[in-house]
């Protein structure tokens, strides 16, 4: 199996080649390494890996690499949604217009149907919401964000129909605690306020203690990340958008959790500053998911804010201040 991965030296991307490289897959054979900046070497892998740097937006870049006929394409290139409401032409052509490039460039391989596997995320449903929210809930997004990724799970759905590609849409939580400094993203508080603290620095909530919301790890983003490279795609039928496992725990109680690992004067570190901009696009948001569907297909996700907590520790190699 070889892989090609778009957007391997983001986050996850790069936490999901290093997961690959510590235990293969079964009949991974190498890996095609794609972002807009250069990624980490890997010295140390034993398979062959190859890198490339370029624009998604740019028109012909994916035609090159689908022309080697990768065995699965990972696609995890994204504007956040933050930059995407503040950019309206920039999220339309890396969120949307880039992932029709890509597909269409699947598409025109002849008798060639590889796995693609998509992320996506649970901002394509837009409140008003029902407590918890089926998985199958109607798309109506209320951030250009959602609406983008709404957009490409349509068409992954349609391409797989029409038997081009074998794909999977994988609407993520928000991932939390994202290690490294703040991105764009609107929802980048929940994790500052975890990760700062644990680090003995200030953080800013800019939005208030109840609000509540649906998170998975790193770890458990790059455990969808794999199952979802090797499964049996068989079961999951036409509707090939899966709302994966999380866990949904209020701002509160991700502070309580915090208190619980580091303490009160971890806790302390946290001010909080109003933000009208972010508190208006986290009003639309999700809070909890009927997440059974997805589990029943053999995702999994954290049990706690505190295993949360306690895994980016471990993760990150990182001792308590």
């Amino acid at each position: 199996m070889k892989v090609l991965l778009i957007g391997a030296a983001g986050m996850i991307g790069r936490k999901f080649v290093q997961s690959l490289l510590d235990n293969p897959v079964p009949g991974l054979s190498g890996l095609m390494l794609a972002d807009a900046v250069p990624g980490p070497d890997y010295p140390d892998a034993n398979i062959p890996i190859s890198s490339y740097t370029f624009n998604i937006a740019d028109e012909g870049v994916f035609e090159p690499l689908i022309a080697e006929r990768p065995d699965a394409v990972v696609h995890l290139a994204a504007i956040v949604s933050g930059e995407a409401e503040t950019d309206f032409d920039k999220g339309y052509a890396v969120n949307f217009d880039a992932t029709r490039n890509l597909f269409d460039a699947i598409r025109l391989q002849e008798g060639y149907t590889p796995r693609v596997v998509s992320a996506s995320s649970i901002a394509v449903f837009g409140a008003p919401f029902p407590d918890t929210i089926p998985g199958d809930f109607h798309l109506t997004p209320l951030t250009s964000y959602g609406t983008q990724k709404a957009m490409g799970e349509l068409l992954l759905c349609d391409y797989t129909r029409r038997g081009f590609m074998d794909g999977v849409a994988l609407r993520l939580p928000t991932i939390c605690i994202r290690p490294g400094k703040a991105n764009l993203a609107a929802s980048s508080f929940f994790s500052n306020i975890l990760r700062e603290p644990l680090a003995g620095q200030e953080a800013v909530l800019p939005v208030d203690d109840s609000v509540r919301h649906w998170h998975a790890s790193p770890r458990s983003a790059v455990g969808f990340l794999r199952h979802a490279l090797t499964m049996d795609t068989t079961p999951i039928g036409p509707r090939r958008a899966l709302t994966m496992p999380g866990l949904s725990a209020t701002v509160a109680e991700q502070i309580e959790a915090l208190r619980e690992v580091a303490g009160d004067r971890a806790v302390a570190l946290i001010r909080r500053e109003p933000d009208p901009f972010i508190e208006k696009i986290v009003s639309g948001w999700a809070t909890r998911f009927d997440d059974s569907r997805a589990r029943s297909l053999g995702f999994t996700s954290d049990a706690s804010f505190r295993e949360i907590i306690e895994n980016h520790l471990e993760d990150e190699g990182l001792e308590l201040v």
